[in-house]
């Protein structure tokens, strides 16, 4: 059977995960991440409920993968992305 590899990503602001996975051809994003051992090693990351992308796309647990792919396991947002801009508007300009 044919085989294929993808990194599987994770990053905190203090810590990243950066792990090379071979896998079977026709394997899909849920099997990367599990087998990248990502879960272990955070276990806080809800895998049902977590986005997931490829080079940065939106993806889905079931999403059949490609050579050389790179899976992105992405953080829940801290703050509405409205509320940010508006604090940043709120911001003194700098000289």
């Amino acid at each position: 059977m044919s085989k294929i590899q993808v990194e599987v990503a994770y990053a905190l602001p203090d810590k990243q995960f950066l792990k090379p996975v071979i896998l079977p051809d026709g394997a899909c994003v849920r099997e990367a991440i599990v087998e990248s051992g990502v879960l272990n090693d955070f276990p806080e990351i809800d895998l049902p409920s977590v986005r997931v992308g490829i080079f940065s796309k939106k993806a889905v647990l079931e999403q059949l993968l490609n050579d050389g792919d790179r899976i992105e396991i992405y953080r829940p947002l801290t703050i509405d992305p409205k509320e940010a801009r508006r604090r940043r508007a709120e911001l003194p300009r700098g000289s």
